[in-house]
């Protein structure tokens, strides 16, 4: 995930308007901290939220660093122009390419970093093709949430969900694969269909782009091998929040020896560490003074293939009403410890259900901000409905495929 750039003095001498993101994770902390000072939420029970969430902060602060240096490189626009290449002007194989890109992205680095990272690449890359950006940045976004299901790194979520269930990265994805298969089936015809298809350039050709070569191909390999240690690390189970800092060392040591002006303190992404604390400390107080008792009636009860589709469906609609973190952890808090099944069927639709409005999830409130800061404008009618429509058919297959692993 992206900060928005520390305030500099404009040209008139004015200082910018802080971003309403930063002013929302401002403010969210700050009821954080009055509800613990005032009593609404037992200090102890604070503490213990603090005490969980810690290595989350951890992993979450370092695999930022990680890919913003990485996107500074130039790995994701290189890869972003030989998928063109390799596509070989056809604008299906394009779309496939464009799809497994901003899956394997999302599986291995996180959701944040393919709604918000690769959104300026594929923007881009639509302009030296010559075709709509519109479909491209779509995928985006789209992948960002329903590729987000296979690994516990893809989402904080599933990081929670890990945590709480006591499984390791391979038990995750051997629990959850068949639902991310099913949702990124239903992701694909819905964007083919929805997007592609309505938007493919004259005869289904585009003249493909000339081949690149990194600005500092140093830095790129040094990138690039961060990324593959970082990944390797997962798939081999060592601790996330090690992984992924050994990953940033890497990746700032080279920053350091080749591109030192590059550092700075506006690649800790505080924004995102305050917005989180905040979120649980004030999510943990409204759960005590009756949300709990809201969500947990939502849910319902019962591990069968009607309990599973309620609890996905409950996720995604607290997901699109609210945002899917909060929504995720309403839903976590009234979960009995045995209710593996009904607890990964909320995650897979605060996952994949947060798509029928732009709040559902901050990393598409941030891709609407890339958009609209390129120039581009995505249709918002077209994207509300084949968004719902995705969210809701998206959910429904993979808690369908979890209940037949079940």
């Amino acid at each position: 995930m992206t900060l928005a750039a520390p305030a500099r003095p404009t040209p008139t001498g004015r200082r910018r308007r802080p971003h309403p993101l930063d002013v929302v994770a401002v403010v969210l902390a700050l009821v954080g901290v009055g509800c613990v000072l005032g009593g609404l939420l037992p200090r102890a029970d604070a503490g213990a939220t603090l005490h969980r969430i810690l290595p989350l902060l951890l992993f979450l602060g370092t695999v930022v660093v990680l890919a913003e240096l990485t996107a500074v490189a130039g790995v994701f626009d290189l890869l972003g122009t030989r998928l063109a290449i390799a596509a070989r002007g056809s604008w299906v194989r394009l779309f496939l390419l464009c799809m497994g890109f901003a899956a394997v992205t999302t599986v291995t680095l996180n959701l944040d970093t393919t709604a918000v990272l690769l959104t300026p690449v594929v923007l881009a890359l639509a302009g030296n093709l010559g075709v709509a950006p519109a479909p491209l940045a779509v995928t985006t976004v789209w992948l960002a949430n329903t590729a987000s299901l296979l690994l516990p790194v893809s989402n904080l979520t599933n990081l929670l969900a890990a945590d709480r269930l006591g499984l390791d990265p391979l038990a995750f994805a051997a629990r959850m694969w068949l639902p991310q298969l099913a949702a990124l089936v239903v992701t694909g015809l819905v964007l083919w269909f929805g997007w592609w298809r309505r938007y493919r350039p004259p005869g289904g050709r585009f003249s493909p782009p000339p081949r690149q070569r990194p600005a500092d191909p140093v830095l790129y390999r040094t990138a690039l091998a961060a990324c593959l240690v970082f990944v390797g690390g997962v798939l081999a189970e060592v601790e996330i929040g090690i992984v992924s800092s050994v990953a940033a060392a890497l990746v700032l040591a080279g920053f350091a020896v080749r591109s030192p002006r590059t550092l700075g303190l506006h690649l800790v992404p505080w924004r995102l560490l305050v917005f989180v604390t905040g979120l649980f400390l004030v999510v943990q107080t409204l759960g005590r003074w009756g949300l709990d008792h809201l969500v947990a009636a939502l849910l319902g009860h019962g591990d069968g293939t009607a309990g599973l589709l309620r609890a996905g469906g409950t996720g995604a609609l607290l997901a699109n009403a609210v945002n899917n973190l909060p929504a995720y952890l309403a839903g976590e808090s009234v979960l009995p410890p045995d209710a593996a099944p009904r607890l990964l069927a909320l995650l897979i639709g605060t996952n994949a259900g947060p798509l029928a409005v732009p709040w559902a999830s901050l990393a598409t409130l941030l891709w609407f901000e890339r958009c609209r800061s390129a120039g581009v404008a995505v249709p918002v009618r077209r994207f509300l409905l084949t968004g719902g429509l995705l969210a809701a058919t998206a959910t429904a297959a993979a808690v369908g495929a979890l209940a037949l692993t079940t």
